[in-house]
């Protein structure tokens, strides 16, 4: 138990997650940002938010980060590198941004299969 200066008491702490220790709000808003831009779909519509939840192939999301990655690496080396679809410079946040959705749809197909 805890008691705090004005007699409100609360449980322990200890033993629970620290979610806010563990996520870095600029950071997280960056990877909103990055994850919203990418919402808009080749014909133009915009997909849902959680659109990835309903599914992706780990084997195409493996794939993917490696090229993510690949970006990051040349860019952490000093190369430029630019997007395919649209010429823009990618960024270290952006390459990061990937490889972390990448991860997420990994995870998450995971926990699915351990839940069955």
């Amino acid at each position: 138990m805890r008691t705090f200066d004005t007699g409100a008491t609360r449980d322990s702490a200890h033993g629970k997650f620290d979610l806010e220790g563990f996520l870095c709000p600029r950071t997280l808003e960056e990877y909103a940002r990055y994850m919203h831009r990418h919402r808009k779909q080749a014909d133009g519509k915009m997909r849902a938010a959680d659109n990835w939840q309903r599914g992706l192939p780990t084997t195409e999301c493996v794939k993917s980060m490696f090229r993510h990655f690949l970006d990051l690496w040349h860019i952490h080396r000093g190369h430029a590198r630019r997007d395919p679809k649209d010429g823009h410079a990618i960024t270290k946040s952006e390459a990061c941004c990937a490889i972390i959705f990448n991860a997420f749809a990994i995870m998450f197909n995971e926990q699915d299969r351990q839940e069955d």
